[in-house]
């Protein structure tokens, strides 16, 4: 695997995730032998941003995407939800880090699955900010409908509100693994990801 991070506190389920005993979040890493599966180059933020956001919306809704550094090469970070599978109610949140390469890609990222009672802070923030602020459009395509809405939840700023909630998890998770990853020196040394193929 060209990838390596710090896994404390996290129970292994196999060579490739872990489980967090005390939430139930699912931590995975993969690699794929294949020319990554994104809309546009690292270097064309919105294009890519929005192509995500089409293609996310299919089965949920991208909440945010940034372009960051893993042990010094670049990376995409996104934040989707999608509905729990075979339930009415409730989300996972999930955080993915892609390292693309121009023929490969590393992933590691981490499920936040909603327990207990679910919505508690789409609700509270509702009745905080208002119905009329709740749904803004897409800030990355504008418009766009999908089968999850894109809401003023989401925003990182009501967080430090909701500490125990799986999207504030997924976003902590991140901020303490991303420093420290590591790349195989072979597999930082490979081409970047230049984009689509063309057909």
């Amino acid at each position: 695997m060209p990838i390596s991070f710090d896994t404390t506190g996290l129970q292994p389920i196999d060579s490739n995730s872990w489980r967090d005993p005390g939430t139930g979040d699912i931590v995975t890493m993969n690699y794929f032998d294949l020319v990554p599966d994104l809309p546009a180059p690292l270097d064309d933020v919105d294009v890519l941003r929005r192509g995500l956001a089409e293609r996310s919306a299919e089965s949920g809704c991208l909440i945010e995407a940034f372009v960051i550094w893993v042990d010094h090469e670049p990376a995409l970070l996104r934040m989707e939800k999608f509905p729990l599978p075979n339930q009415q109610h409730g989300l996972a949140f999930v955080a993915s880090i892609i390292v693309p390469k121009d023929r490969c890609s590393a992933v590691f990222q981490i499920l936040c699955p909603e327990t207990g009672t679910t919505g508690v802070r789409e609700a509270v923030l509702m009745t905080q900010i208002g119905y009329e602020n709740m749904f803004p459009p897409h800030p990355y395509a504008p418009g766009l409908s999908g089968r999850l809405p894109y809401h003023a939840a989401d925003e990182i700023r009501w967080d430090d509100q909701f500490p125990d909630h799986p999207l504030t998890r997924a976003r902590r998770w991140v901020t303490r693994t991303v420093p420290t990853a590591r790349l195989a020196p072979g597999f930082a040394a490979l081409p970047p990801f230049a984009g689509p193929l063309r057909t």
